[in-house]
């Protein structure tokens, strides 16, 4: 396989695999508390770390990751605060974080040109430095989603049931924010960080069509999303699409097939319900 003869091929291919299988580990409890939306607020606050990145000549990866999960503490301080006015914060946090990237990029004497792959993700960007700054930072986001999967699963459900049984909900749920931040910077390599939330959030909905229990949902979807990254990027070196929108559209005809296979299983499902309740019925009447 020729793609394999390139380096930066082989760095791409890599990092895409992280991207597939650290988006979903966390993406299923952002899904399941209904923040699916949380890391496209993150990847705006990260590309200002990308911009200082650049201008002070540090590794982009993890300057953005320093600004995300900073970013990530105060989205998650301002939603515990639960007034009306933490929607209008977390849309200054938001936007002024790309615009910060913007001007920063600008004032430091470069382009904002520059910022163009980490926005959208260009496979050629993936350095050396970076595969192993991503790897290292996904080792961090495994360990927390699978690690303290029962306790993030129970913060999830129901946080009132989860402080009642002596968890520390308060700390899960900063860990849980400062994890997503880390797998924003995970992911902008190849998807960039204006579609990173698709990755969190599409791959974990299709696996859902199919699957009933947490498990199975997290197991499926990263498959899902592995299979995905790993196919837009090789598709991205074959016929020079952007790897971005190639893995994001991916990700969603795979979803709108999987929708389409779920209906008749939704269908059985029902029936076999009904049946089950009308044997119930019948037993109960003739005790």
């Amino acid at each position: 396989m020729d793609i394999l003869d390139y380096a930066f091929m082989q760095r791409a291919l890599i990092a895409a695999a992280l991207v597939g299988v650290t988006a979903p580990a966390i993406g299923t409890y952002l899904v399941q508390r209904r923040q699916a939306l949380m890391g496209d607020g993150l990847g705006h606050v990260a590309m200002t770390g990308v911009a200082l990145g650049f201008v002070l000549q540090s590794s982009p990866v993890w300057m953005a990751t320093l600004v995300a999960v900073i970013g990530a503490v105060g989205m998650e301080l301002i939603r515990t605060r639960g007034r009306t006015s933490g929607d209008v914060a977390l849309a200054m946090l938001f936007y002024g974080g790309l615009a910060g990237g913007v001007m920063i990029i600008n004032l430091g004497g470069g382009q904002t040109a520059s910022l163009l792959g980490s926005m959208f993700g260009s496979i050629t960007t993936v350095a050396a430095e970076d595969v192993t700054a991503m790897a290292i930072l996904a080792a961090f986001v495994l360990a927390v989603a699978i690690g303290l999967r029962r306790q993030l699963f129970a913060v999830c459900q129901d946080e009132e049931f989860a402080r009642v049984t002596g968890l520390p909900v308060r700390a899960l749920n900063l860990l849980m924010a400062v994890t997503a931040a880390v797998t924003v910077t995970v992911a902008m390599r190849i998807v960039g960080l204006l579609l990173v939330s698709a990755m969190l959030v599409i791959p974990v909905a299709a696996a859902q069509r199919l699957t009933r229990s947490f498990a199975t949902t997290l197991g499926l979807a990263m498959a899902i999303s592995v299979t995905v990254s790993l196919t837009g990027t090789a598709a991205t070196y074959y016929i020079n699409v952007p790897s971005g929108a190639t893995i994001v559209l991916l990700a969603i005809g795979v979803f709108m097939v999987l929708t389409a296979l779920s209906a008749p299983l939704a269908r059985r499902r029902a029936k076999a319900a009904q049946t089950a309740e009308e044997v119930c019925t019948r037993d109960d009447v003739k005790v």
